[in-house]
């Protein structure tokens, strides 16, 4: 009896051990589901974890596709997404500006010009400051020089602020198409300089580019039609005002460009940036009190002029130059500058889209000879690359590596 007993209390547990497992599993799942009466929560809680665990799985793989659809999009992409922003940024100014006169403040235009350049700066700051503040530290602030930090200053008024503020007079005073084909000024001049200035070597049908592209600028102000706002240049030629304006501020950023090449090639891009914007803001600020009085900036707190503010500092300010300089990153020079032709055509189809200008005759003849000039410097390009592939194997013959930088 004893042995009989020892024998079926060993067997029973592993008998009963199936129903206690089936009971078990039955408790834990009912525990799960919330429905079991006292001890519903244990159940939220699992399930809880269980969907956080695969709502953080989902994000995670997400934001990885999202990266991975990023990291395939060409440079090109970014950079005509940027030509076509800027593009598109004189026919805004000139719509938002039309917008304000139809929502007068006492009488005064609260998106008036120089509303717009203060204005737009603050906003780009708001965005551009969090995205390029790492760049803003001390091993990076002390290897820009003296000579640097003067070179920055100059290059803020040049192009930050004197160019800006004659672009946007300028579009008070004549058309946008005007203001685009004349900008084409900028690239001979710069050419120009930097020949002159860095001793830099182009050949010829670059040259030739360039003089037929400023030969369609010269024709595009002076077929002009009279206007009222005429200047007498002597020799009994006249040219608009807006006009005049507008190749003052071409210059003036050409002399910016050839000063941020020759002096600038080493400071950070945050730096450049947020220094640029910052000066350039202080300094529009200062001038415009001075010349127009404190009353000039009355309505620069207006909510009707923030609201559009936001959307164009975001938009045309941040979001062209984060895709232009993404666009740099992974495209070369011959990319570049091919994207680059496309922006006066950009310019002009985006004033016809926003504004409904259509080009005159002198804007056709001017800026078929600016394209012809664009056409004759891409081919010189081409040619000069050839040329620097003939002279890298030759460096790389000798055993020498060389860089020019960007």
């Amino acid at each position: 009896m004893l042995r009989f007993a020892i024998i079926y209390g060993s067997i029973m547990p592993f008998l009963n051990e199936p129903p206690r497992r089936q009971e078990r599993q039955e408790e834990e799942e009912e525990d799960y589901r919330g429905c079991r009466t006292g001890f519903g929560i244990t159940g939220i809680i699992y399930e809880g974890q269980f969907l956080g665990k695969i709502l953080a799985i989902n994000l995670i793989q997400t934001r990885g596709n999202a990266m991975k659809l990023i990291g395939r999009i060409p440079g090109q992409a970014y950079l005509l997404l940027a030509i076509l922003i800027f593009a598109a940024a004189n026919p805004i100014i000139r719509r938002l500006t039309q917008l304000g006169a139809q929502n007068l403040i006492d009488g005064r235009n609260p998106i008036s010009f120089c509303n717009v350049l203060f204005v737009g700066n603050l906003c780009a700051l708001l965005v551009l400051v969090p995205i390029l503040r790492p760049q803003w530290n001390a091993n990076s602030l002390k290897q820009i020089s003296k000579k640097n930090w003067i070179s920055l200053i100059a290059v803020t008024i040049l192009g930050g602020t004197l160019s800006p503020a004659l672009t946007f007079s300028a579009l008070s005073l004549t058309t946008v198409n005007n203001v685009v084909l004349i900008g084409r000024l900028e690239p001979p001049l710069v050419l120009a300089l930097s020949v002159w200035l860095l001793r830099e070597r182009v050949n010829s049908w670059v040259v030739g580019g360039a003089v037929v592209s400023f030969i369609g600028v010269a024709l595009t102000i002076l077929l002009q039609k009279p206007s009222e706002n005429m200047v007498s240049m002597g020799g009994g030629m006249e040219i608009g005002q807006g006009e005049l304006l507008a190749a003052i501020a071409a210059i003036s950023l050409a002399v910016s460009t050839s000063i941020s090449r020759a002096s600038l090639r080493q400071v950070p891009l945050g730096i450049f940036s947020i220094f640029r914007t910052a000066m350039g803001a202080v300094v529009f600020f200062v001038a415009a009190i001075a010349l127009y009085g404190a009353g000039h900036f009355m309505d620069v707190f207006s909510p009707f002029l923030w609201q559009w503010m936001l959307v164009y500092g975001a938009v045309i300010i941040v979001g062209g130059q984060l895709c232009w300089y993404t666009g740099l990153k992974s495209s070369s020079a011959s990319e570049v500058s091919l994207a680059s032709s496309f922006s006066p055509v950009a310019g002009i189809c985006a004033a016809f889209l926003i504004l409904g200008e259509a080009p005159t005759f002198a804007q056709y003849v001017g800026g078929s000879a600016i394209l012809v000039g664009i056409v004759l410097t891409q081919m010189g390009n081409m040619r000069s690359r050839v040329q620097e592939r003939a002279l890298s194997q030759v460096k790389d013959m000798d055993g020498e590596v060389g860089f020019k930088g960007v």
